[in-house]
């Protein structure tokens, strides 16, 4: 799906999926703006990849939790590459894995700060520039914890639902802006953020795989590439199923 030179802004785009989706649209012929931690130096390494296929990129650092922040990086983007057409929220963490009676509360509001507040003011930054160029592209990356809820994580799971609901808002507000908002609902997928849950609850979101593997991050990537293209034209406020069968609705 060629992106005719399009300009992606992805959170959390240094690493994992996101370095994934990135790499994806560059390929497809997009620039691209990366998003990315403060303590995170995987984003120069992913921008070098970008480059290599011939397309710019540029990594910028900032807290997706704060509105300012996200403002000031919109801002930023807009002067380095003239516009956003394509936003993909993938920046996320899991949370620690316990029952919520356990549930510290600050890593509560950490989870839900991050996780569906971030997609919020990302779009809250970007979605005037869109509706102005009357074209958008918005691919939030959600998971099949929001569906289906997933015992010990309640703080994810919550806020992966919250985002479901929250694409599905959104897509409807700009339906006939030219912005098109949908989600990606993926199963567990062999990346760091596996590495922040006990090897019994990997194994348990293992488990509920009906094809018995995790999901790869290329395959996500693919997904969220035609949700981005021109190509998908009249899909919004949509939530697409990527979890090997454990969810299909």
């Amino acid at each position: 799906m060629e992106q005719r030179e399009r300009v992606a802004l992805v959170t959390g785009g240094g690493r994992g999926i996101g370095k994934a989706i990135a790499l994806g649209l560059a390929d497809d012929g997009a620039d691209i703006a990366i998003n990315y931690r403060k303590d995170d130096d995987a984003a120069a390494e992913t921008v070098a990849e970008i480059e290599k296929l011939g397309r710019r990129a540029i990594a910028y650092s900032a807290s997706i939790d704060d509105l300012s922040a996200c403002e000031q990086m919109v801002a930023q983007v807009l002067r380095d590459f003239g516009a956003i057409d394509i936003l993909v929220n993938n920046a996320g963490i899991a949370g620690p894995s316990m029952p919520v009676v356990d549930y510290p509360v600050d890593q509560w509001k950490k989870v839900i700060d991050i996780d569906l507040n971030g997609p919020f003011l990302c779009c809250k930054a970007v979605v005037p520039h869109m509706v102005k160029a009357k074209y958008g592209r918005i691919v939030n990356i959600a998971s099949v914890a929001g569906k289906e809820g997933n015992p010990n994580a309640a703080a994810y799971a919550a806020a992966k639902g919250g985002l479901i609901a929250f694409t599905k808002a959104l897509g409807k507000e700009l339906a006939q802006s030219g912005v098109l908002v949908n989600c990606v609902t993926p199963a567990a997928a062999q990346t760091a953020i596996l590495d922040q849950v006990t090897p019994e609850f990997a194994q348990y979101m293992l488990s509920k795989i009906p094809m018995g593997r995790f999901v790869k991050v290329e395959e996500i990537a693919a997904l969220v590439c035609w949700l981005a293209s021109e190509d998908c034209s009249f899909s919004t406020a949509g939530v697409f199923d990527i979890s090997g069968g454990r969810a299909t609705y």
